[in-house]
């Protein structure tokens, strides 16, 4: 993922405010990110969190109201866009329709100053990279939406910027050729060795190809981590619930032992919770539990950890595995996804009591 060179690119305390006082709108406050050479960075979040807000100001296409932008270690906030070594992929191709394939990626080289053979030499070599060679005498329009995708992320390639910025660039495909393109995309990245910074909305996406993602919400940085981090180890309500799939549970710390925290939750069942720290007897907060962290045992079975309970109201099909809602006696619904590979959670029938089992470490204390 990185190496021992200087990071890609470093925006310190970024902020962007459109329009004046009283009706300014700040899309960006106080975002700092660092992104290592060589790296496949994402920035997640849903419509209007400030990312392809971030990812323009990067590219030059907006201006930065404070902080800084540094590209290698040199400061580029004030450079037109132009002028900086990186490049943009954006959702809509914006390919030239009377242009053949070839002559669309040797296009920027030529205006770059390279000659004719030079520039059409090296795109011939990005569409090989990117399995388009054999189509290189056709026009656009004679390729699909994903070979138009391919050709648009060769053209980008071809000056060889030191950073690409990719502006959700799969969400037009279809899902199959969506799932297929993300592997060329980290595969491409990682032959390349180029650092790439991807906007998405898609956590699947996020999950899929990056070596870190940045969560953002409302124009703030949520959280920076790893997909494992970030998925497993929360930092707070936004992120749990915006990555995956996961039951929040309202409870209030009990005990505190060691690192996790004793809260109770339902009528007042004790559970231990992992926690990051800084919480007192207490405190109020969220739980944080991922359905497929937990499994239903029949009550009175021996199953360590079972301290739940609650009666099953609905099961839903979902192909390789199965839903399962729960509601406990207090009324708080729990939702269980079992493989079916496996059928514990088909061993019930709707209105069964069911014991609600959680595997150690699943349940995530979040104190907002």
């Amino acid at each position: 993922m990185t190496d021992s060179s200087p990071l890609a690119l470093e925006v310190s305390h970024a902020v962007k405010i459109y329009g004046a006082l009283p009706n300014a709108v700040k899309a960006l406050n106080d975002v700092s990110i660092d992104v290592a050479n060589n790296e496949f960075f994402t920035l997640l979040g849903p419509s209007g969190c400030g990312k392809t807000t971030l990812l323009r100001m990067i590219a030059g296409f907006e201006t930065i109201t404070e902080g800084s932008i540094r590209l290698f270690g040199e400061n580029i906030e004030n450079l037109p866009a132009n002028k900086r070594p990186v490049n943009t992929v954006f959702q809509q191709y914006a390919l030239f329709p009377h242009m053949t394939v070839l002559q669309n990626v040797a296009f920027g080289l030529t205006m770059l100053g390279k000659s004719d053979r030079e520039a059409n030499g090296i795109a011939t070599r990005m569409l090989d990279m990117v399995q388009l060679g054999e189509f290189s005498n056709r026009k656009p329009t004679q390729l699909s939406g994903g070979q138009q995708q391919r050709v648009a992320l060769a053209r980008a390639l071809a000056p060889s910027p030191k950073l690409l910025l990719l502006d959700e660039p799969l969400s037009a495909l279809d899902l199959k050729l969506r799932h297929a393109m993300r592997v060329e995309l980290k595969q491409i990245q990682e032959e390349l060795g180029i650092t790439f910074i991807f906007v998405t909305h898609d956590q699947e996406e996020a999950l899929t190809m990056s070596d870190r993602i940045a969560v953002m919400s409302n124009g703030e940085l949520q959280q920076i981590g790893t997909g494992r981090e970030i998925y497993e180890e929360p930092k707070n309500k936004f992120v749990a619930d915006f990555i995956g799939e996961t039951n929040l549970l309202t409870t209030q710390v009990e005990s505190i032992q060691g690192a996790n925290a004793v809260c109770v939750v339902g009528n007042h069942t004790p559970l231990e919770c992992a926690s990051a720290g800084g919480i007192s007897i207490g405190d109020t907060g969220i739980i944080s539990i991922r359905p497929e962290r937990i499994t239903l045992t029949k009550p009175g079975s021996d199953a360590t950890g079972s301290n739940l309970t609650g009666t099953v109201k609905r099961f839903i099909y979902l192909g390789t595995d199965t839903q399962c809602m729960v509601e406990l006696d207090d009324g708080t619904e729990i939702h269980v996804r079992v493989q079916n590979a496996h059928d514990s959670a088909t061993d019930f029938d709707v209105g069964e009591r069911a014991s609600i089992k959680i595997d150690q470490g699943a349940a995530r204390l979040l104190v907002n």
